[in-house]
């Protein structure tokens, strides 16, 4: 199967959802920051012609209406083993949480490695699903999502409104 595509509206805007061999590869927002190509997101189908994506609209949905706390779906986007090992680590931060990239780094052995975890964080194609709005900066400050820091914030505050009320960005 080759890659395919739908659309769906969210309360952060329209969502690109993109499947390829029974996962999902992408999730993007509009105006996403280092997105794709549109040529290379495959056919756009309906959503339920491809039951990974009608599952992704489902749990984001829950998500967004705070009956999900983590999804349940094949995900395989594609990333050198680096970036897999960040994406790894972004989704083993508990809903709710959040992590700074001095955090990650030194999960991942080197303390020096933030702006690597920064950089992997930031090219993160599948949004929301793989948390990465839960990577904030050393002292807690909002810091750049692909997304917009607007989109960020409202991501963390839905997982823990008390925890954003006094975030600046």
């Amino acid at each position: 199967m080759s890659a395919v595509h739908a659309v769906i509206p969210s309360p952060i805007g329209l969502l690109t959802l993109v499947a390829d061999g029974g996962a999902l590869t992408a999730v993007y927002m509009e105006n996403h920051r280092r997105g794709p190509a549109p040529d290379t997101l495959g056919a756009q189908v309906p959503l339920d012609a491809a039951a990974v994506l009608a599952r992704t609209r489902d749990q984001l949905g829950e998500y967004f209406a705070g009956d999900r706390r983590e999804f349940d779906l094949p995900l395989a986007p594609a990333g050198n083993p680096f970036r897999q090992r960040v994406w790894a680590l972004l989704q083993e931060i508990p809903f709710g949480a959040t992590r700074s990239y001095g955090d990650l780094a030194r999960e991942l052995g080197d303390k020096n490695l933030a702006q690597a975890v920064g950089s992997a964080n930031a090219r993160n194609p599948v949004s929301v699903i793989i948390p990465c709005h839960r990577v904030v900066g050393a002292a807690g400050a909002l810091t750049g999502y692909a997304g917009g820091l607007q989109r960020k914030h409202f991501l963390l505050g839905l997982e823990d409104p008390r925890r954003v009320q006094d975030m600046l960005f």
